[in-house]
């Protein structure tokens, strides 16, 4: 089936401003942790990456080459949260901004780490880093 020709029915003010990839919330496994007993015991760690993207638009004739590659900011936080230990969420949380802040494309980035299981009455605690103040970025 033909796919409807909407071309010029969309108002202006419709137009996507934005675009925005999302990794919510992958869980890896992290030697992380400053105190005696999280030394040597890998912990949960919950990582949550926001790419903006400079282009706004989809990528045409949905052309799987001209879009970003899930697969690999996934590999991107597995690998880095694997490749050492780490005393801080800010050093590992830092690492995966800079190596995404890198690519190719990006317009903004905000990257959110959280240890769940650190207390009972909470459901994490953890650190942000972002290219904008506030909630999101002005695009």
């Amino acid at each position: 089936m033909d796919s409807p020709k909407l071309s010029g029915l969309v108002p202006e003010t419709l137009r996507p401003r934005s675009a925005r990839i999302l990794l919510d919330q992958l869980e890896v496994m992290a030697d992380i942790g400053f105190h005696e007993f999280e030394i040597g015991t890998p912990q949960r760690l919950i990582v949550t990456v926001e790419v903006w993207l400079e282009n706004s638009a989809a990528p045409l004739d949905d052309d799987p080459d001209q879009a970003w590659d899930y697969d690999y900011v996934r590999n991107q936080v597995m690998e880095l949260a694997g490749a050492r230990r780490y005393n801080l969420q800010e050093t590992i949380a830092e690492a995966i901004y800079l190596r995404l802040a890198a690519m190719r494309g990006v317009k903004a980035l905000r990257v959110t780490t959280s240890k769940p299981d650190i207390y009972e009455d909470a459901r994490g605690v953890g650190v942000e880093f972002a290219s904008f103040r506030g909630v999101a970025p002005d695009v």
